[in-house]
């Protein structure tokens, strides 16, 4: 089992309030946000929030299977963006929680390039709250470059392993 590195919600906000630091003082001015879901749902919603931006949500399926948390399986993209902007381009800014071998990162760019519902892309930049020591990939923003390859429980990760039955039982007392 890998090293793990827990983070809680109070953390976790300073992280994406870090990075937006980081974005906003290197004069980048993206005009939309794409996350990578789900670990960059929770990112752009706050930094869309901050920088008044809309969204979009590109699927990318990565890590299956139980017990393999720490090895990357085939991705798998979803077949459109959903987003409600009307005209999609300009200077984007794709994000996700980290940046773990690189590979959904490189391969998330190269299909925004190839994907039809973007008219034209001036930029891309990438954005990410960590990035693992053995990351191959160096994205544009970075809160937090770790010195080791842990895997990071976030706050919202519990809920993997709640049962729907679970949380009646709680709520019903």
């Amino acid at each position: 089992m890998a090293e793990k590195l827990i983070i809680d919600w109070k953390e976790y906000n300073l992280i994406v309030e870090k990075l937006a630091i980081q974005i906003h003082e290197s004069g980048y001015k993206p005009t939309m946000l794409i996350g990578i879901m789900r670990g960059g749902a929770p990112i752009i919603d706050v930094l869309s929030r901050v920088f008044k931006l809309k969204c979009a949500y590109l699927a990318v399926e990565s890590y299956s299977g139980k017990g393999i948390e720490d090895q990357q399986g085939e991705l798998v993209f979803s077949r459109e963006m959903s987003s409600t902007v009307q005209n999609m381009g300009g200077r984007l800014l794709l994000c996700d929680d980290l940046s773990d071998t690189g590979v959904t990162l490189k391969k998330s760019i190269n299909w925004l390039y190839s994907y039809k519902g973007i008219k034209e892309i001036e930029t891309i930049k990438t954005a990410v709250l960590w990035k693992k020591k053995d990351s191959t990939f160096e994205p544009d923003y970075c809160a937090e470059r770790l010195s080791s390859n842990p895997w990071i429980v976030q706050p919202f990760e519990h809920y993997e392993e709640v049962k729907i039955q679970d949380l009646v039982k709680k709520h019903k007392k």
